[in-house]
């Protein structure tokens, strides 16, 4: 096996009959098997051949995650060519770059209004042959066609054959939270390390039902496609996300992956939910979960629960987590998190449910998996020690350095960079983290994103963030500041989703410009902060903050495409706002 493809036509003829893909249809959900998904990845490969994709030639796809986007992703890499990954949510001066940079010459859109995207650049994208449309109108010029309308004749088998495993298979463009966004290179053999290291640690099975709606432009959901055709798992594809909840319900999965903030809207729509009812509701909701973080915390611990806490907690998951788990299907074994540091506080909330959350870790630049936590030893506030195969040392300035099949060739057209990130075959991947002795990695910050204060002492901003949003269900986003400052403040913005419901009930406005002023919504962010900085030295402290009027969101350019916070992007927006916390005492 060389190759992505290869991979696929070995699933095929292995299990031909089983289920790969279940998508959403006009009557519920409709399943591929394996031998149907390889038949029509041979029919779009062919047809993609006819008009330009081969060796050595770039393909991107610009939609959201849908079964085509999976189908034309394997057709494109059966040709011999690379994969270029755009995010729907990309502006079309974005996409052009994009297009450019990676020397694309076919752009597979999702809809019209994609189609409209590109062709308002189309003078800077002289080198893009055909935009393939997946739902859309073709061009009476033939410069667009439907994907369904590819066709072609040739020799498929002797196409996958030719594919090496050294060969480029997909070109993702970080997110780019300071700076440009560069072209990772992953070849086929980087992909096809993450996905039988995964399938080595035995925790999932062709039993199980995968839910995907993670954006196939990450690396992250690259790494859970390629994981799936290599362990034969049938997965579930849709990736409108006012859909979720409906979808984890309907599908009953097994597992689910998904980037720490869905964790965080879950839980904060659960407790805004019963703090609105309050009463009984609430005063049984909190009972239950100090018992269930009593349990929790004792496991971690590797304490034995008292007999006591046992029965508590009995009654508790009848009463409280019992109906939680029966909100996501009552199937979840576990969810998976990744692409951003998950809070402990969330993950303890969601142990005490019976809904365990492994948290994993990697970079774009090492095939997006490289920690992960067992679910038989899993440690809360670690990413879990190294999938099998990859190589791990910790630099003398605290920097995580990674080794091992999994990391990229280099970035794209860019030398200088690619010899800063690689050093003698190691990834310099830029966060300060530490082993404990069982080999379980600890992020503690990025190594760029550190906060030094005026005062010489360093503070880990993500850390205090995560702990200010699990302390207070009504905040969306926390951003800390204090960086060659006496000491620091926060940016704290409000979910509308769950403030909303909670402020009609109290009478309070629900126009967020008007309600992040009120002495209520003031208190209740507040508390939150004060019982952080309880458990802080006084330098790692939130002195000051102010509630946005409004959330920091993608479009506005303070989120990247994957939900991180660019720092930069924030500071700059709100200067004016960070430079009044400190213009008097």
């Amino acid at each position: 096996m060389s190759s992505i493809p290869s991979l696929l036509r070995d699933r095929i003829a292995a299990t031909p009959d089983a289920e790969a893909y279940r998508t959403p249809s006009d009557d519920g959900w409709a399943s591929l098997s394996w031998r149907e998904v390889g038949e029509r990845v041979r029919r779009l490969a062919l047809g993609l051949a006819q008009i330009g994709a081969g060796p050595g030639t770039r393909v991107a796809i610009l939609s959201s995650t849908r079964i085509e986007w999976i189908l034309a992703d394997l057709a494109v890499l059966s040709t011999g060519a690379a994969t270029t990954t755009i995010y729907p949510s990309n502006t079309a001066a974005e996409s052009a770059f994009v297009i450019t940079d990676s020397g694309s010459t076919i752009v597979i859109v999702e809809d019209d209004d994609q189609v409209a995207k590109v062709r308002s650049v189309r003078e800077e994208l002289p080198d893009v042959k055909h935009v393939v449309v997946i739902d859309g109108t073709p061009s009476q010029d033939g410069w667009v066609v439907r994907l369904d309308s590819l066709s072609g004749e040739g020799d498929y088998d002797a196409m996958v054959d030719a594919i090496g495993q050294d060969d480029l298979a997909t070109l993702i463009y970080t997110s780019g939270t300071t700076g440009r966004p560069k072209g990772v290179e992953l070849t086929h053999d980087n992909w096809l390390y993450a996905g039988g290291a995964v399938r080595e640690l035995g925790i999932i099975s062709e039993e199980d039902l995968h839910f995907l709606w993670l954006p196939l432009s990450h690396s992250f959901g690259k790494l859970l496609q390629v994981v799936m055709i290599d362990i034969g798992v049938p997965t579930a594809v849709d990736g409108r996300l006012d859909r979720i909840a409906e979808n984890l319900g309907v599908l009953r999965p097994t597992f689910m992956a998904a980037a720490p903030r869905i964790f965080e809207k879950i839980h904060n729509t659960v407790a805004a939910t019963v703090q609105r009812e309050g009463g009984a509701k609430l005063r049984i909701f909190r009972w239950a979960r100090q018992t269930g973080l009593r349990v929790v915390r004792a496991r971690q611990r590797g304490a034995a629960v008292p007999l006591t806490t046992r029965v508590e907690y009995a009654l508790a998951d009848r009463l409280v987590f019992a109906k939680l788990r029966e909100r996501f299907g009552g199937r979840i074994r576990f969810f998976i998190s990744g692409s951003a540091p998950l809070s402990r506080d969330m993950a303890e909330f969601f142990d005490a449910a019976g809904l365990t959350i492994l948290e994993g870790y990697g970079l774009t630049e090492s095939s997006a998996g490289s920690f992960f936590n067992r679910p038989e030893s899993v440690k809360f506030g670690t990413v879990g020690p190294p999938l099998p195969g990859t190589l791990v040392r910790i630099a003398d300035d605290g920097e995580v350095l990674i080794g091992g099949r999994g990391i990229m060739r280099g970035y794209h057209g860019l030398p200088k960079e690619t010899s800063e990130a690689l050093e003698d075959g190691w990834l310099r991947t830029g966060d300060i983290g530490e082993l404990d002795d069982q080999g379980r990695l600890t992020i503690t910050d990025r190594k760029k994103e550190l906060i030094k204060t005026s005062g010489g002492k360093y503070v880990a901003p993500t850390y205090l963030e995560g702990r200010v949003k699990a302390a207070c269900p009504y905040v969306s986003h926390v951003f800390v500041h204090g960086d060659r400052r006496n000491y620091c403040t926060a940016l704290v913005t409000l979910d509308m989703e769950v403030v909303r419901p909670w402020a009609e009930s109290e009478g309070l406005p629900a126009d967020p410009a008007e309600l992040r002023e009120h002495p209520r919504m003031r208190e209740e962010v507040s508390r939150a902060i004060d019982q952080v900085n309880a458990g802080e030295a006084s330098y790692a402290t939130i002195k000051k903050f102010v509630i946005l009027g409004e959330d920091f969101t993608v479009e506005t350019g303070e989120l990247t495409p994957s939900l991180k916070i660019k720092r930069k992007a924030v500071e700059e927006r709100h200067g004016d706002v960070l430079d009044a916390f400190y213009d008097q005492p």
